[in-house]
């Protein structure tokens, strides 16, 4: 079985959440059966397991409907994309495509970092639900990150295609030691109360609630870690002047796992998420997570992390306050240990596997 990974999504700087899911996937999926890669820019291999590759046009770019034309060369039995949108007109292969969530369908405003015409043609997009299931429906099969997606997009009838689960998970963070994992189980409740927060600052991100959360928690730091506008500070420091917010505009992955290792907690009060992979980061080296009452966050978190609701600042703080309690933190350091081990990404390659071998099977018997 010929497999080709579409890796055109990565990026060539930094990962966000789709290019660390390819990467990641890929990384583990090689280890069990041949791969070759998709790119689109010679940059993306600095970011790649170092795999066979073939370079072919930009997903972005007008002559993605006909892309298969060029994928076809390669031979593949199947090939797998990340993302939804990979052209298929007059593909001869299997072709599995990713929904990762369904949020720009309850809040319209696109990534900032997209050219225009693609930001408009991304809200286009996701004025309707007939351009999904089309795209979805011309698919062998579709893949999805959490069961939280997989029943939204059995809730509204988004394919006619078998749906399957391979879930996002966590790389090791840099400045882990590889026998860390011992010394997080001793670790005692941080001296400092510091909250971090890593995502973006989009509105359904709900960065607002956190602010005025910590302001309400005297002498407690916010570290807020993406990159940040000058507008979006002076807005979030002008919300809550009380607040103690420390803006570190784009973290180093080894700053992050220092910030993360000496925290109180991981906070975050979206409205909305396909999975959650800070979550799954923050438990990984025992640091108890406080997130908003959303299905997503109870399927990562489970009985390791405290809700609260999702636009109540004042119930945000009283769940970082019951960390206080005597031995409460050292009991949710524990759980999220146990949690975060549930999710890996060899795991979901092996799902991956079966999956493609499935695809390729079914086709073959038609």
């Amino acid at each position: 079985m010929k497999i080709v990974f579409d890796a055109r999504y990565t990026r060539v700087d930094h990962h966000d959440g789709i290019s660390r899911y390819t990467a990641n996937l890929l990384t583990e999926l090689a280890k069990l059966h041949p791969v070759t890669m998709l790119i689109s820019d010679h940059r993306q291999l600095a970011m790649l397991p170092d795999l066979p590759w073939q370079l072919i046009s930009s997903p972005t770019s007008a002559a993605e409907p006909l892309v298969a034309r060029a994928v076809n060369k390669l031979r593949p039995d199947v090939v797998f994309t990340p993302m939804q949108t990979m052209g298929s007109w007059g593909r001869r292969y299997a072709l599995l495509l990713t929904v990762h969530d369904l949020i720009y369908y309850r809040n319209r405003t696109p990534p900032r970092d997209l050219a225009a015409p693609v930001r408009l043609l991304w809200r286009l997009y996701h004025l309707a639900w007939w351009p999904q299931r089309m795209l979805l429906n011309r698919a062998d099969g579709v893949v999805t990150v959490s069961n939280t997606t997989a029943a939204l997009i059995a809730e509204h009838d988004l394919t006619r295609k078998p749906v399957t689960v391979v879930s996002n998970a966590a790389a090791p963070l840099a400045a882990l030691d590889a026998d860390s994992d011992a010394a997080l189980v001793r670790r005692e409740t941080p001296a400092v109360r510091r909250l971090v927060y890593m995502g973006s600052y989009m509105p359904y991100k709900n960065v607002d609630t956190l602010v005025r959360g910590v302001a309400a928690l005297p002498g407690t730091e916010l570290h807020l870690m993406s990159r940040v506008s000058d507008a979006e500070r002076a807005r979030l420091q002008k919300l809550a002047p009380a607040a103690l917010l420390v803006f570190h505009d784009g973290a180093t992955d080894a700053e992050y796992a220092e910030t993360l290792r000496s925290a109180t907690a991981l906070v975050t009060a979206s409205r909305d998420e396909g999975f959650g992979i800070p979550l799954v980061e923050a438990m990984s080296v025992g640091t108890p997570v406080v997130v908003s009452d959303i299905p997503i966050f109870r399927e990562i978190g489970g009985d390791a992390a405290l809700y609260f609701d999702v636009d109540d600042a004042k119930a945000l703080a009283a769940a970082v306050k019951r960390l206080d309690e005597p031995g409460e933190w050292q009991r949710r350091s524990a759980l999220a240990l146990e949690r975060a081990a549930t999710f890996t990404w060899a795991a979901s390659a092996r799902t991956l596997l079966g999956v493609l071998e499935e695809t390729v099977a079914r086709r073959r018997r038609r």
